[in-house]
């Protein structure tokens, strides 16, 4: 019995991480409805393969794909795009190759100057709603430091931000930007196919890359039983974006996942998945978003992208190479993850 109830209450602290991580997809246009196909090709995925790394919505990828893209249809089209070349990397068994070949200190660069985006990325809604933006960074930054010993931290973080957020907001009656969910139904996607769209797409592919490794390896090492393979969950992850974009989903990928340190781990992602499957199919997601800020999210993408992005990631490119560490960081940060690795693997050839 006790551990059927640890094993809930892991699921419902990530899906209470996911849902607000959700919203920040709505608020960038995704829409909710055709996301929940992803969630369920994880289902299949993870229960057929019994690997211990589901997947969820990643702030990451989502704020990536947002800012690169200019409207719906880029943003889905590069998702597409990066979901075909990561099935294909996944089932040929290339990741740790390519990481291998990239090395740690461009990969780990890479990864921090996604960072330095999220941070962008909020700095960016506090603008735009000073109030609501404002009071979701004050609330993450004093939640993240009473509560940056527990590994729920970032729930803690997400929620009690955004609950802030949204109190302050209608306590003020401020005139606000609600996210508004437009198309939110199975219709097929019209894909844009550009310069930026085929440089956004392998931007996604290169976070992917690097996410898969670091999410998927930390989730796996807190899991006592079940499989993971790395190839699989980039498999999974890929197809579920591929369904997801192909009808204005948003992206679904790997995560630090409490659910592994379950005592069922793989029933524990798997009910995960489902659950926030059926929160969307059923446009439970949306409604929420009515009375939430779009700005509600900025004080946990702060968090996220300094304190567990740039601190943790930086030193590790650096440790190995500053100077190939350093230009992979600062190109992903004013360009793409693509460029950024491109950028730091030219910097290791010069012998910099």
């Amino acid at each position: 019995m006790n551990d059927i109830l640890t094993d809930l209450l892991a699921i419902i602290g990530v899906v209470l991480n996911g849902l607000p991580q959700g919203l920040l997809a709505l608020a960038y246009g995704f829409a909710s409805v055709p996301t929940a196909l992803a969630f369920f090709v994880g289902v299949a995925g993870n229960t057929l393969t019994q690997s211990v790394a589901p997947i969820s919505f990643q702030a990451e990828t989502i704020t990536y794909a947002g800012t690169a893209g200019k409207n719906r249809s880029e943003r889905c089209t590069m998702i597409f795009i990066g979901g075909v070349i990561m099935t294909i990397i996944g089932v040929c068994g290339l990741l740790t190759k390519i990481v291998n070949f990239v090395g740690e200190d461009v990969a780990y660069g890479m990864m921090a100057g996604v960072g330095i985006i999220l941070t962008k990325a909020a700095i960016d809604m506090i603008k735009s709603d000073a109030l609501s933006g404002g009071v979701s960074l004050a609330a993450a930054l004093i939640t993240y430091y009473f509560t940056k010993d527990s590994a729920n931290t970032l729930v803690y973080t997400i929620v009690i931000s955004v609950v802030a957020s949204c109190i302050a907001s209608a306590v003020f009656k401020k005139e606000k930007s609600n996210i508004v969910v437009e198309d939110d139904k199975f219709v097929r996607q019209k894909f844009t196919i550009n310069s930026s769209v085929i440089l956004g797409a392998l931007g996604m592919v290169c976070l992917n890359i690097g996410s898969n490794i670091s999410f998927g390896g930390i989730t796996a090492g807190m899991a006592t039983s079940g499989n993971y393979n790395v190839d699989h969950l980039t498999v999974i992850s890929s197809v579920a974006d591929m369904c997801s974009s192909f009808f204005g989903g948003a992206p679904v990928e790997s995560i630090i996942s409490a659910t592994a340190s379950a005592p069922h781990p793989v029933w524990a992602g798997v009910i995960m998945m489902a659950v926030i499957g059926l929160i969307l199919i059923f446009k439970l997601l949306p409604k929420i978003g009515r009375y939430v800020p779009s700005s509600s999210i900025a004080g946990f993408l702060f968090v996220l992208g300094i304190f567990k992005t740039v601190v943790l990631d930086a030193p590790t490119a650096f440790a190995t190479n500053a100077a190939v560490g350093g230009t992979a960081m600062v190109v992903t940060a004013v360009t793409n993850p693509f460029l950024g690795m491109v950028a730091g693997v030219a910097a290791k050839l010069l012998g910099l």
